[in-house]
């Protein structure tokens, strides 16, 4: 047991969290002459860091997990989701969503074919808070910085808040407040044609240019962000701020999280110096989904598609479920650091 567990802290620090990498830039400034124990020279450090692993990162998981969506077109996802009902329809479409794309806009207009087509909307909102707040990509980027439990349990529970917020907007019958030209939409099934292995490499290769061209700013900003953080803002702020001594933390997270607007990729650098400041681990990771699933972009585009009714409900039983997670990290965050 203690040569796995040796052989799992090496693959998490050095294989997923790219510590050689970290050691390597290190040098090199320290080889030019920049002293990296200083702010500059550390936000410097800080800064090549985080965007050379995320992005090495980001292509490899996006290029591994398109090539696994090549296999689930929208229209094979609709048959596959009619297949079931009642709450099992809402654990199969919050599963769908992990294979799905990396933002929130992204996914709108999948909800909305999944609409129009005819699935059951408590399913299809499953699908639409399960695609952007969890997927594999999370998955490994939150283990390059936390651990393996706490990426486990972030993923878990976000399947938690889509299947409950999916099955309770089914319970409550809100199908009149989608708008009407995708209640009217006619649905039309078009089979798939059946791709070769070549297909699904190129169709891989060119999600992975697609999405790094739209997600990279981001990642500029976001890693921006953390190193001013991590470096710049003092650790007494931050505990003040969102540490265990302030109760509204979580719920500040959240207020600051819905206006913005980026992807797991772009978060991961600001909650990985959130952490190291020692903010509470569930005050950040009810940051990074109320980023990932509440941006303001989204709910624009969102309110497209649905009556403000609808969409205030969406709102609120994702904003409710994501700070009572938060609140729960907290309380067992020692179980699990």
């Amino acid at each position: 047991m203690e040569a796995l567990h040796s052989i799992w802290l090496f693959i998490q620090d050095q294989v997923l969290g790219m510590k050689w990498l970290n050691a390597v830039i290190g040098n090199g400034l320290s080889a030019v002459g920049l002293d990296t124990s200083t702010r500059w020279g550390g936000s410097i450090q800080f800064f090549l860091y985080d965007v050379i692993k995320i992005t090495v990162l980001l292509c490899f998981l996006i290029f591994m997990i398109s090539y696994i969506q090549s296999y689930f077109p929208p229209e094979r996802s609709k048959k596959i989701l009619g297949r079931f009902h009642g709450i099992g329809a809402n654990i199969i479409a919050a599963l769908l969503g992990t294979v799905t794309p990396f933002c929130s806009c992204s996914s709108i207009p999948l909800f909305i074919g999944f609409t129009s087509a005819g699935l059951p909307l408590g399913v299809t909102f499953s699908f639409l808070i399960s695609s952007p707040m969890v997927d594999l990509g999370s998955l490994v980027l939150l283990m390059s910085i936390f651990g393996a439990k706490i990426a486990i349990v972030y993923v878990v529970v976000g399947l938690v808040i889509a299947v409950v917020g999916g099955t309770i907007i089914e319970k409550m019958h809100m199908e009149k407040y989608v708008e009407e030209f995708i209640r009217n939409a006619s649905s039309v099934d078009i089979e798939s044609e059946e791709l070769t292995v070549k297909d699904r490499l190129v169709f891989a290769k060119e999600q992975v240019v697609q999405t790094f061209k739209k997600v990279f700013p981001y990642i500029l900003i976001g890693v921006g962000i953390g190193a001013v953080i991590h470096n710049w803002i003092p650790e007494s702020w931050i505990q003040t701020v969102l540490g265990s001594n302030n109760p509204f933390g979580v719920i500040l997270a959240v207020l600051v999280g819905v206006p913005m607007y980026a992807d797991i990729f772009g978060t991961i650098p600001v909650a990985e110096a959130l952490l190291a400041k020692g903010a509470q681990l569930g005050t950040i990771l009810s940051f990074m989904m109320a980023v990932t699933t509440l941006s303001l972009p989204s709910i624009i585009m969102l309110r497209k598609a649905v009556k403000p009714k609808l969409l205030g409900l969406f709102i609120g039983i994702c904003s409710l479920g994501i700070i009572i997670v938060g609140y729960l990290f907290n309380v067992f965050q020692y179980l699990l650091i």
